[in-house]
């Protein structure tokens, strides 16, 4: 461990969330087309659709890895917190395509919101104070 005590984190570390993010949210964009299509061809009048939180929310989370990543703000946080924002993305879009209850659906947004919220308090304050 460094002098420091601060834990380095490896991009590969810091990143991985990110590409495991941008793999849910092809997959959900290439199941909306197929359902787009299906509801088409069976002559639905409206077309299921996902909701827009799968690809607003990331938005979110990929502007904080790409600043904190260059600016060596990504530490252990980050990179655990980025983890458990995208196990809340995938038990959301889980429930979405399973069951598409309300309820539970929106406790999982709100709790993905809650931690991307915590990450940019952190960043925020690690970038203003400089610790």
């Amino acid at each position: 461990m460094p002098p420091d005590g601060k834990v380095p984190m490896s991009i590969q570390m810091v990143l991985l969330p990110v590409f495991v993010q941008v793999g849910l949210t092809f997959a959900l964009l290439i199941g909306v087309v197929f359902r787009r299509r299906k509801a088409s061809v069976s002559g639905e009048a409206r077309s299921p659709d996902i909701a827009l939180g799968e690809f607003e929310l990331p938005v979110l989370f990929y502007a904080l890895i790409a600043l904190a990543l260059p600016l060596r703000h990504a530490d252990l946080f980050i990179v655990l917190m980025s983890w458990v924002f995208v196990v809340t993305r995938f038990a959301h879009a889980g429930i979405f395509a399973s069951s598409d209850k309300p309820g539970p659906r929106s406790t999982v947004w709100l709790a993905g919101v809650l931690v991307l919220l915590a990450m940019w308090i952190y960043f925020a304050l690690k970038m203003l104070l400089l610790i």
